[in-house]
Parts: C-alpha cells; structure tokens; sequence
C-alpha cells in the first residue's frame, strides 16, 4: 500500500510518501516554506539520492499539494509511474476535541469536527483542513484519513482531565485537558514495549517528548492517563517560547501593569517566554543555551536547570500517579540529542531507583537505545520520534479495516 502523509500548516506543507508493503520505505519526502509569503521554497529528496532545493512559485496550499505531487512523478525526480498508485493520505490534525478519538477516514461530518476544533487549535486545525480539501482536489478519489494529536488523551479520567472551574465551562464550552503530541507519546511507547520485550498491556511508561514545544506523558497499559499540556499546547512544561504552567494571577497582573491586550499576552506566554525568555540571548534553540552556559552565560545555565527541573517534577508526578513504572522514553529534539538534558533531568535521582548509565548517555545514535544502567530499578530509553510513520500506519490500518 502506498501512503502520502502530509501535514500542512499555516505557511508550510511537509510531505512523505511511503511504501508500506516494502518494509514501510520512504520514497520521498519534502518540505515547501515561505508558501503565500516571499521567498517560498521547497526540499525535495528521493530513495535514489536524488534531491531538489530552489525557490518555487506557491500561492496556497492547493498550488503546494499539486507541485509535491508533480514530483512524486517527475521524469527525473518521480518515484511513482502514476498518482493512482497512491493508495491514501494521512493528515496530521491537532484537535479533535472529544468528538474524535482514534484515526479515522475524513468525511464530511468529520470536517465540522475540524472546524469546531479550531476555536481551541485556531493556528492548527483551519490549516490542516486546507491540507485536507487540497488533496481533495489535486487527488480527488483518494481516501482521506485524519491522525489526530489528542485521540491518544482520549483515555485520561475525569481526574485528569478536568480542571478546577465552574463544571458548566466544560459541559458547555469543552474546556478541559486534551493534551497534544499523541502521535509521538504512542509511537515511541509502543517502541520501548518491543524493545523491553513484554507488552504494552502490562507496562508503565512516562515519555518524555522534548523539542520546541515539549510534554510528559503516563501511560499505563498502552493508554494515556494524563499528559502536561492541557486546553492548548501552552500548559505544562517550560518550552522553546512557551511559559508552561504558571500562576493563573500572572496573566491578568501582567495585563493590568504593562497595559497588554489579550492578542499581545497570548503573544508574551506563546512566543516570548519558555527558555527564549528566561536565556535572554534571543534563541529558543536549547543548543545555543547550552553553549551560552558552557563558556560561562549564568544566565542561560539558570534557564537549562529550571528547564529540567520542571521536566523532573513532572516525572515525580506521573511515577506517583501511575502507582510506579517500567521504562522512562525520551524523544523528540532535544531529548534524542541531548546528553547533557537527559543527564540533569535524572540527576538527583539515584534514591528513586533511576540510575543513568553515563557512557551509554554520551552516544549519539538515530537508533532506540537503553541508557540505563542494568541495576536501574526502571529502564531508561531514547526513542526517535516518527510521527510521519505513525500517521501512516494508522492511515494504513484504517484503510484496510473499512
């Protein structure tokens, strides 16, 4: 089966085209930026090596979704003889509110989901639905299919969902925990189930999805029971640009004192806080802190340890909720890649039975790996994310059951 993924946002679409039955290769994959805005470009590369950089001419994510296409079956880029070999499509959506909790094939009705979900994602789920109806168009008869960020948290209790407000906001306006990042959370879970060798039915995992935008996760039995983000990606804990979890008071202190509007406070705790705000040397990139702190910035070494420090708690709750645990995952940008994270997030806590195995730590690798030492009471595990190959199993799975 051959499965194209995208995921379209407000000016980008990304691409992959996979070839399910040959070992789930990549066949191609690309990035369009810029689109609608000056200087749109577009990286393209092929399982043959071959690969395309330059500037293109797209206006929207129709024209976008047609020029990835006509690469797929280029003369000299192509992969595929024809586009009728493309078996079905699989979009990232973030929000599905409660109304949608596993990938399912995009209808008519599902797309009133996504335009209800989008006065709780408005920079996500509008762009995704465009995605959506571009395919439609440039491959009208293909199947549709919608993997979506919260369907994973559709498994969290009311204890965990549920926020201390009037019960009407919820039961009237669906405010409550929905959690994001779900297709990472189950991949990388189901991973270290294979990996441990007993199955996700019988484990407790916290994984931990560190990039720009970051959460934590309890799963237990394979499902989640609670995860940091909340009614939107902000929640939870400190970011690349995102404050995370703060005294409500805040906000409306910060309003009142410095005379913001709600855009330009929405603004300060979505795109000027998290580890930007804190290093105060104008990037959220945690390896330019960390080389900041190396040659001696105090301020950006501040930054990294209250970062980590919000990571461990969060792990001290969920090992608590989950009543003890079996494997903790990191994943995602910087909890792949970064040793020196990893190493201060675990540090301190040798007393609780996570004991990291330094040198294993060090390696840098692309490949799921255990970094814990053999007397750790819990496996500690580093997963590469795959959330383009997570859509297209579900694409594929729902595919093959309707």
């Amino acid at each position: 089966m051959i499965i194209l993924v995208i995921n379209a946002g407000s000016s980008s679409l990304k691409f992959t085209l996979y070839d399910m039955d040959d070992n789930k290769k990549v066949l191609a994959n690309g990035l369009i930026e810029r689109i609608g805005i000056e200087g749109t470009s577009m990286k393209y590369s092929n399982f043959k090596g071959e690969k395309f950089q330059d500037k293109v001419d797209v206006k929207n994510a129709r024209e976008g979704t047609k020029l990835a296409t006509d690469f797929l079956v280029d003369s000299k880029y192509g992969v595929l003889s024809s586009l009728e070999a493309i078996n079905g499509i699989g979009h990232r959506i973030v929000h599905g509110m409660e109304k949608i909790s596993e990938p399912i094939r995009v209808t008519e009705k599902v797309k009133e989901v996504l335009k209800e979900g989008a006065l709780l994602a408005p920079l996500h789920n509008p762009h995704n639905l465009v995605g959506i109806e571009a395919c439609e168009a440039v491959l009208p008869g293909v199947p549709n299919v919608g993997v979506f960020d919260t369907a994973f948290h559709s498994t969290m209790p009311p204890r965990a969902y549920l926020y201390g407000l009037p019960y009407s906001l919820y039961t009237e306006d669906h405010i409550r925990r929905y959690g994001f990042h779900g297709t990472s959370h189950h991949y990388v879970s189901k991973i270290a189930a294979q990996i441990d060798g007993r199955p996700a039915s019988s484990l407790r995992i916290i994984t931990c999805h560190l990039g720009n935008g970051a959460s934590i996760t309890a799963i237990k039995g394979g499902k989640s029971q609670d995860t940091s983000m909340g009614l939107t990606p902000l929640e939870g804990v400190i970011m690349g640009t995102r404050s995370g979890d703060l005294d409500p008071a805040i906000v409306i202190h910060v309003m009142e004192i410095k005379n913001k509007t709600p855009k330009e406070m929405d603004n300060l705790l979505n795109k000027q806080s998290g580890v930007l705000g804190l290093s105060g040397i104008g990037s959220s990139d945690l390896r330019d802190i960390e080389e900041a702190a190396n040659k001696g910035n105090q301020q950006c070494a501040q930054a990294l340890d209250i970062y980590a420090y919000r990571i461990k708690k969060y792990i001290g709750a969920y090992l608590a909720a989950l009543g003890g645990l079996d494997i903790l995952v990191f994943t995602a940008g910087a909890g792949e890649n970064s040793s020196t994270l990893r190493a201060s997030v675990l540090s301190g806590l040798d007393g609780l039975g996570f004991k990291l195995d330094t040198e294993k730590n060090d390696v840098r690798s692309s490949e799921p790996r255990v970094i814990s030492t053999p007397d750790s009471l819990y496996k500690i595990m580093v997963i590469p994310t795959n959330e383009e190959l997570a859509i297209a199993e579900s694409t594929e799975q729902v595919l093959k059951s309707s």
